[in-house]
């Protein structure tokens, strides 16, 4: 632990700042050993000074948001994690025009669109993430996509510098940015969406969300779709012909409901489940000689 690291964050902005944090607790997994420091700024300038700090202490950072798309490993992970969640989420309405901080859920951006009559963000109501996080890899489901609404991007440069990128220069695709290629920071964006009738609103979020229910195990902790769509395939199929449902790797199982999703059937390990996604490339790769890339982001030693 490095104690001047420790103390000269806490001396500009508090004790937003935690040691040997369980990452259990932070992702939708619920797996994962600790992490060295877990901080949760609550403005943009305190995550330009935490990450100042890191760089002058050479550790290493890593940012999360709600953690749904995250495996960490069981050995934790070696520097600092910066989690901008609630602590740094307002959503404020102008017109036709939404803008929210990065650690803002989708749901609530949704709920809050809804609230206004506005029509166009009814997709993301059930994907359990943060603004940060869906602009990086441009979320998106049932037709709808980050890229489809969003003006700008506010984002944080390794160099810290603030910037703000307009939509058509975010080269936002299939679960990718140029936020992630260039390791951006999302702060916050803003988006624009057409007046709807509320009940119309209404009617397709409870339609998408009878969807996921009937179609996907939230009854289970999971990383939602554990593998990215191969190019003229879907990966859940694939799984499925290979005889993967319900294939399980101790607590780790593939769900029988969905095939594309790995799920923690009961005290699963992030060993447990590295180990099931593994072995489910492998199994397809060897049957159909597709390569599935995973959508989950692995974090530590495994």
């Amino acid at each position: 632990m490095n104690n001047n690291f420790l103390d000269e964050v806490r001396e500009q902005v508090g004790e937003i700042i935690k040691i040997d944090e369980p990452m259990k607790l932070h992702t939708t997994f619920q797996v994962g050993g600790m992490a060295d420091y877990f901080a949760t700024p609550r403005t943009e300038e305190e995550v330009g000074i935490l990450l100042e700090k890191a760089k002058k202490y050479e550790i290493p950072v890593f940012v999360v948001g709600n953690g749904s798309n995250l495996l960490v490993s069981d050995k934790g992970y070696r520097g600092m994690i910066v989690q901008i969640g609630k602590e740094y989420s307002d959503v404020t309405v102008k017109g036709n025009i939404i803008s929210a901080q990065a650690g803002a859920s989708l749901a609530k951006i949704a709920r809050t669109a809804y609230e206004n009559s506005l029509g166009g963000f009814e997709f993301a109501a059930g994907i359990p993430g943060t603004l940060g996080g869906a602009v990086s890899m441009n979320a998106g489901a049932y037709g709808g996509e980050i890229k489809d609404v969003i003006i700008d991007a506010r984002v944080l440069t390794k160099e810290g510098e603030i910037l703000v990128v307009p939509s058509d220069e975010l080269e936002l695709a299939y679960r990718s940015s140029v936020i992630t290629k260039k390791d951006y920071i999302v702060l916050g964006a803003r988006f624009s969406f057409a007046e709807k009738d509320k009940e119309e609103i209404k009617a397709r979020m409870d339609e998408l969300a009878f969807a996921r229910k009937s179609k996907q195990p939230l009854e289970f902790p999971s990383a939602g779709s554990t593998f990215k769509r191969p190019e003229g395939y879907f990966a859940g199929k694939l799984i499925m012909d290979a005889g993967l449902r319900g294939f399980q790797v101790g607590g780790a199982r593939v769900s029988d409901k969905h095939c594309g999703f790995v799920i923690n059937a009961g005290n699963a390990t992030a060993a447990d489940i590295y180990s099931l996604i593994l072995q489910v490339q492998e199994k397809v790769l060897g049957q159909f000689n597709v390569t599935l890339q995973p959508e989950v982001k692995m974090l530590g030693e495994f």
